[in-house]
C-alpha cells in the first residue's frame, strides 16, 4: 500500500512524500496521481522517500518515467531522504547517476533552483 502528499512552496518548488511500498500493489494505486503531479509540466520537484519502507523496480521505473519527462520539458526531479534500504536499492540500481539523492532539504532546493531557471 501506498500514497502521496503533495505540498507546493512559494519557491516554485513541488515536494511529493511517497509513504508505504512501492512494490506493484503500491505503484498501481500512486502511479497515475505521481505522475499527474511531477510529469504534467516544467516543474521543480523534490520527492521525498523519507517514509518509503520498500522500492521494487516498477517503483523504480515511475521514477526514472517521471525524471524523464520532467528532463525533456527543462524541469527536474531530485529524490530526498531515502531510507537505508530504499537507498541501497537505488544506489545498486545506478538511479544516483540519473536522478541526485539527496539526505538534505537545503541542498536539494539548492540543486533545483540552480538546474530550473523559470
Amino acid at each position: 500500500m501506498a500514497k502521496l502528499e503533495i505540498q507546493e512552496s512559494d519557491n516554485g518548488i513541488k515536494q511529493v512524500k511517497v509513504i508505504g511500498r512501492l512494490d506493484i500493489l503500491g505503484t498501481g494505486e500512486v502511479e497515475t496521481s505521481f505522475t499527474a503531479h511531477t510529469a504534467g509540466k516544467k516543474e521543480k520537484v523534490i520527492v521525498d522517500l523519507s517514509e518509503l519502507d520498500f522500492l521494487a523496480s516498477i517503483g523504480i521505473r515511475l521514477f526514472l518515467i517521471t525524471a524523464k519527462a520532467q528532463a525533456k520539458r527543462g524541469g527536474k526531479i531530485v529524490l530526498l531522504n531515502p531510507k537505508p534500504l530504499v537507498e541501497d536499492t537505488l544506489v545498486t540500481a545506478g538511479i544516483n547517476l540519473l536522478i541526485p539523492i539527496y539526505n538534505d532539504l537545503e541542498l536539494a532546493s539548492d540543486d533545483l533552483n540552480s538546474a530550473v531557471s523559470e
